[in-house]
C-alpha cells in the first residue's frame, strides 16, 4: 500500500492501514485476544490519562508559565513603581500630645511632648555615625536601598502570621519611619519597597543616614540621636564617644528590651553582645582600629529622668495607663511592644483614667498623715529609706480607683504600687487556705481541712509528709500548741500554713496563687514559699484580695477607663474574668479574714481605729524577713486596698532593714500599712455594706475556737545556718498586671537534716535556700 493509499484509509477507518506482512499477525492476535479485549481497552484507557498529563505538563509549557508570571511581575512593579509616589514626610505632624483624664472627665495632665530635636549629621562624629551602618546594614554605601531577600523574609512573616522580623536596610527603615507607618501589612511592605528605591536615587546616602538617626526610636520617649544622647548618657549626640554611639545603634532593635535600666539579666546579656557585634562590624569593615576596640568597656546608660508635668502622683499614673494600653496593642493588634510604645508616644490619644479624684486624695492624705509626718530622715538615717505603695480596687468594676507610686514621679521613677521585688509575706496566708478549701484538701490524718480544723501551732515544728525538711520559726518563737485555723490566721502562726501547704500540696497552692492573680510561673513547688516568700506589687495583692470579695471571680485590676485616637476607642479588656474559685471557697476566706481585724494582729490599728464608723473589714498584715517589707491587704464589701511599706536604700536602690524607722523597734504590717489603709479605707467606704458571705465558717458567722493551751514563748537561738540573701536592685516594672516574679530570695529546705531559721521581724523568718542551689 502506497503512501497515499495509506492516508485514505486513515481518513476512512480513523487509524493508519498496517503494512502487508504485519496485516496477518495482527489478525491472529485480534482472534486470539478474545474475552480479553475488555481489560486491554481499561488499559488503553490508563495510558491515554498518562499521555494527556504528559501532554499538559511538558517542559515547554511550564517554562513558558514561569516566564509569563514573572513577565505579569515585572510589568505589575512597573505599574506599582510608577503609581506609587514618594509622600511627604508625615511623621513629625503624626506627633501629638496625650491628654490624660480623671475619671470625671476633667484633665489630669497633657504628656507626649515629643521628645525630638534634628541635628545636621555633621554635628555627629563620622565613627559614631559608622556605628549604625555597622549595626544594621553594612552594605549601605554601595547598596540601591532595598534588600529584596529581606524583604521576601518579611512579606512571608506578614502573611504566615508571624509579626515583624528585621532584613530592612537604612534606607527601607528612614522610609517607614518618615513617611510610612509601623503597620505589619503587604501594602505597606510594597510601598517601602517602591519608595526606598525611589528615595535611594533621589537622596543621597549622608541624609539618608541623617533621616534615620533622626527619626528612629530609641526608647525612653526619644526620638532621634540628639534626644537618645540625652536620655542615656546626658550629653549632645556630637559628644558621644564610639562605645556610646554602638549602645544607641545596638538598643534601636529592641528599646524596651535593651534599655539597659529596666533589662531583665537575658535583655542585658543580648544587648551586649550586640555592642559588641557593632563593633566587631566596624573593625571588620576597616572603621575602628583593633586596638582602640580591645580596650572599649560597656558604657552602661545613665536612669531615666521624669518630665518635669509629671510630678507627684500624675507620672505613675501616665506609667501604668501607657504600660496596659501598649500591652493591650500587642495582644489586639500583634505588634510587637516596641511598635506598640511607638504608636502610643507618638501621641493623638486621649486616655481616661480609672482614678477617682477624691479617693485619690484621701490616699495621699492618708500617707502624709500616718507615714511622712512620722519619719524624720535628720533625726534617724533608716527613715530615707521608706517607700509606701498603695493599690485601691473596687472589687465590683476591677477600676484602680487610687494609686500611691511614691513621694513623687520625677525623684522615685519606679512605681512602688507596682513592683514586684519584695515579698508579700504573710498576706500570702490566705491564698494557701483558698487552695486548702478549693481542692478540699485534708490534713496529714486525714482530716477535711477548713476554718475550724485543729493544727500543732508550735515554733519550729518540722512539717510531715514533705520530701524537704521544713521547720519554720512563729513570730518571736512563739509556741502556741493546739490552735484552729482561724486562729493561726488571726496570729499568722508560720508552723501552721507551712504544714497546711504540704497538706494541700505546694503545686496546687501556686496553682490557686496564679488563679487568683499573682505570676508564679517560674517557681518551684518548695514549702518555703509558704511563708510568701515570691515578689509581688501592691497591685497584685489588691486584685488577689479583690477576688476575694468578688465571691471568686477573677479581678485584673486596671486604671484604664477608656483609650481614643483618631475617634477609634481601643476596646480595653474586662477586668472581671471568670469564677476562678468556687464562691464558698472565697466567702470562707473572707469570713476567717475578719478574725484578723477584730482578733488579731490588726486589731489595733483597724478594729479600734476611732475613725472605723461600722465598716465590716477582712484583711491580712505581713512583714517579710528581716523586716525589709511590711504590708496590709485588706477590704470592706465595696473597696480593696493594699499598702506595702519597703526598705530600699536611700539613692543606691537596694533593698535595707527597716528596723527603727519612724522611731518603731520594727515596722510591722499591722503599724504603719494597717494605719495608712484605715486612714483612707474609714474616709471613703460606705458604713452601711455588708459582706453577702455563702459559709457557715469562720469569724465572721461563728466565733473562734481555740484549744486550751497557753502559747509559750521559747528564747530565740542562734540560728545553724544563716540563709543567704541576694536582693533584686531594680524593681521590675510591668504593663500588664503581671510582672514577672523572681523572688528576691530563694528558698533553702535541706533535705537532710532541719533547718532552723532566725526570728521573724513579724510574721515571716528568713528565707531558705533552695537545694537545688546548695553547694
Amino acid at each position: 500500500m502506497g503512501r497515499a493509499e495509506e492516508r485514505r484509509a486513515r481518513q476512512r477507518g480513523g487509524r493508519r492501514a498496517a503494512p502487508k506482512g504485519r496485516s496477518s499477525r495482527a489478525a491472529a492476535v485480534s482472534r486470539t485476544s478474545g474475552a480479553s479485549g475488555a481489560a486491554g481497552a481499561t488499559g488503553a484507557s490508563g495510558g491515554g490519562s498518562k499521555s494527556f498529563i504528559r501532554r499538559l505538563f511538558t517542559w515547554k509549557k511550564i517554562l513558558g508559565t514561569f516566564l509569563g508570571a514573572c513577565l505579569l511581575g515585572i510589568g505589575a512593579f512597573i505599574v506599582l513603581y510608577m503609581m506609587v509616589q514618594v509622600p511627604e514626610g508625615n511623621a513629625q505632624a503624626q506627633l501629638q500630645t496625650n491628654t490624660f483624664k480623671y475619671s470625671d472627665g476633667s484633665v489630669l495632665v497633657t504628656d507626649g511632648k515629643v521628645n525630638r530635636e534634628v541635628v545636621d549629621l555633621a554635628k555627629i562624629p563620622k565613627k559614631v555615625q559608622l556605628t549604625f551602618v555597622a549595626a544594621e546594614n553594612k552594605s549601605f554605601y554601595e547598596d540601591s536601598g532595598i534588600d529584596l531577600k529581606g524583604t521576601a523574609r518579611g512579606l512571608l512573616n506578614t502573611l504566615s502570621g508571624k509579626g515583624k522580623q528585621g532584613g530592612s536596610t537604612i534606607t527601607q527603615q528612614y522610609v517607614k519611619n518618615y513617611y510610612l507607618t509601623q503597620d505589619q501589612t503587604v501594602t505597606r511592605k510594597l510601598r517601602e519597597l517602591v519608595i526606598s528605591l525611589k528615595v535611594d536615587r533621589q537622596t543621597s546616602k549622608d541624609d539618608i543616614l541623617a533621616g534615620y538617626i533622626n527619626t528612629s526610636y530609641y526608647g525612653r520617649t526619644a526620638y532621634g540621636i540628639q534626644a537618645a544622647a540625652q536620655a542615656y548618657y546626658r550629653v549632645d549626640a556630637e559628644k558621644l564617644s564610639v562605645a556610646q554611639g554602638a549602645y544607641l545603634a545596638a538598643v534601636l532593635q529592641a528599646p524596651s528590651q535593651y534599655d539597659w535600666t529596666a533589662a531583665s539579666p537575658t535583655g542585658k546579656k543580648l544587648v551586649k553582645a550586640r555592642w559588641n557585634y557593632v563593633l566587631d562590624n566596624m573593625v571588620e569593615e576597616g572603621w575602628l582600629d583593633a586596638s582602640t576596640r580591645a580596650d572599649m568597656e560597656f558604657p552602661v546608660p545613665e536612669e531615666p529622668q521624669a518630665e518635669s508635668g509629671l510630678k507627684g502622683q500624675k507620672g505613675y499614673f501616665v506609667k501604668l495607663a501607657k504600660q496596659q494600653l501598649v500591652q493591650q496593642l500587642m495582644d489586639q493588634d500583634g505588634l510587637s511592644k516596641d511598635d506598640a510604645e511607638a504608636q502610643v508616644d507618638r501621641g493623638g490619644w486621649t486616655i481616661t483614667l480609672n482614678i477617682d479624684k477624691k479617693k485619690q486624695k484621701q490616699l495621699e492624705k492618708a500617707v502624709k498623715t500616718q507615714l511622712t509626718e512620722q519619719l524624720d530622715p535628720d533625726k534617724r538615717k533608716v527613715d530615707k529609706n521608706i517607700q509606701a505603695g498603695a493599690a485601691s480596687v473596687d472589687p465590683k468594676t476591677g477600676k484602680i480607683v487610687a494609686l500611691y507610686g511614691g513621694a513623687d514621679y520625677t525623684t522615685h521613677y519606679f512605681s512602688n504600687a507596682n513592683r514586684t521585688d519584695y515579698q508579700p509575706a504573710s498576706t500570702f496566708k490566705p491564698v494557701i487556705l483558698a487552695a486548702a478549701l478549693e481542692h478540699e484538701a485534708e490534713t496529714q490524718d486525714g482530716k477535711k481541712i477548713g476554718a475550724r480544723t485543729v493544727y500543732d501551732g508550735t515554733s519550729k515544728r518540722p512539717v510531715k509528709g514533705s520530701d524537704i525538711a521544713f521547720a519554720p520559726e512563729n513570730e518571736d518563737d512563739t509556741d502556741y500548741g493546739p490552735v484552729t485555723v482561724q486562729t493561726a490566721m488571726n496570729k499568722s502562726i508560720n508552723s501552721v500554713f507551712a504544714q497546711m501547704g504540704v497538706d494541700v500540696g505546694m503545686d496546687k497552692v501556686l496553682e490557686t496563687a496564679t488563679d487568683l492573680g499573682m505570676d508564679t510561673a517560674d517557681l518551684k513547688a518548695l514549702p518555703a514559699y509558704t511563708l510568701g516568700t515570691m515578689g509581688a506589687s501592691p497591685i497584685q495583692m489588691a486584685g488577689v484580695y479583690a477576688t476575694l470579695d468578688n465571691h471568686g471571680k477573677k479581678v485584673t485590676p486596671t486604671i484604664i477607663k477608656s483609650a481614643e485616637r483618631n475617634g477609634s476607642e481601643v476596646e480595653m479588656p474586662d477586668p472581671i474574668g471568670e469564677q476562678v474559685i468556687s464562691r464558698e471557697t472565697a466567702d470562707t476566706v473572707t469570713s476567717v479574714l475578719t478574725g484578723v481585724v477584730d482578733d488579731g494582729t490588726a486589731k489595733r490599728s483597724v478594729r479600734d481605729n476611732s475613725a472605723r464608723d461600722g465598716q465590716e473589714v477582712a484583711g491580712k498584715t505581713g512583714t517579710s524577713d528581716d523586716n525589709k517589707s511590711a504590708w496590709f491587704t485588706g477590704y470592706t464589701p465595696d473597696l480593696v486596698t493594699s499598702v506595702g511599706l519597703f526598705g530600699e536604700k536611700y539613692k543606691v536602690g537596694g533593698q535595707a532593714k527597716m528596723y527603727g524607722a519612724g522611731g518603731e523597734p520594727r515596722v510591722n504590717g499591722g503599724g504603719f500599712p494597717a494605719e495608712i489603709w484605715a486612714a483612707y479605707m474609714f474616709g471613703v467606704t460606705s458604713t452601711s455594706a455588708e459582706f453577702d458571705l455563702d459559709t457557715d465558717q469562720g469569724a465572721a458567722v461563728e466565733p473562734s475556737f481555740t484549744p486550751s493551751q497557753t502559747p509559750s514563748q521559747t528564747p530565740s537561738k542562734t540560728p545553724s545556718q544563716t540563709p543567704s540573701q541576694t536582693p533584686s536592685k531594680t524593681p521590675s516594672q510591668t504593663p500588664s498586671q503581671t510582672p514577672s516574679q523572681t523572688p528576691s530570695q530563694t528558698p533553702s529546705q535541706t533535705p537532710s537534716q532541719t533547718p532552723t531559721t532566725k526570728p521573724p521581724t513579724d510574721d515571716i523568718p528568713e528565707d531558705p535556700v533552695d537545694p537545688a542551689n546548695e553547694q
